[in-house]
């Protein structure tokens, strides 16, 4: 990658992995301590994370997750499930800065984690209850936002679109992923 945007246009949502390559905690460990200087409103720091890497718990975790509402798809098949799972959580829910915080740190770790060549999907859409109950979870943190990590296992990429299109992504018939994306023409209003 060539720069900064360049890595912004790489680190699209990704929700093929190759199960086979497991990711070292320790890297997962470096997305939370990236995540944990991040900004954040009032330096409240409300946000603490569980990181999910034994086998037998993502595959507990998995069933309760939703992916891609807009492919009507269950989700990755066996064998191309995430290797690692960030749980972000808030201490203090009710905060009107909380849902600002964990998408500040959901896009710092999706970032960096794309920088070291590992995919991400930031998963609002998943059971919470359920979640806080197997991760055993202390009553006063409460799940915000799921991050899914592996080592991608499909090709995403970026179309242009314009205001009116459907901007829905899709997969075509080689399961490459497509997004499109407004062009500046269509999001810059003015320059004064």
């Amino acid at each position: 990658m060539n720069g900064f945007a360049d890595l912004v246009r790489a680190a699209r949502t990704c929700r093929r992995f190759a199960e086979d390559k497991a990711l070292d905690p320790e890297a997962l460990r470096q997305l939370v301590d990236t995540a944990r200087i991040a900004s954040c409103a009032k330096n409240r720091q409300l946000l603490r994370y569980i990181i999910v890497t034994t086998p037998k718990i993502r595959a507990e975790v998995f069933p309760h997750t939703k992916w891609a509402g807009a492919l009507k798809w269950d989700g990755p098949a066996e064998g191309e499930r995430p290797t690692g799972y960030i749980l972000i959580c808030s201490t203090e829910p009710e905060s009107p800065f909380t849902l600002y915080d964990a998408g500040i740190a959901a896009q710092t770790m999706q970032l960096h984690a794309m920088s070291m060549g590992i995919g991400c999907c930031m998963i609002l859409n998943y059971a919470k209850k359920h979640v806080h109950a197997l991760l055993e979870l202390p009553e006063e943190l409460t799940p915000t936002l799921l991050l899914a990590f592996g080592v991608p296992k499909e090709v995403r990429r970026l179309t242009d679109a314009k205001i009116g299109d459907n901007l829905v992504y899709w997969r075509d018939n080689e399961n490459v992923h497509y997004v499109p994306k407004l062009t500046l023409d269509q999001v810059l209003l003015a320059e004064k």
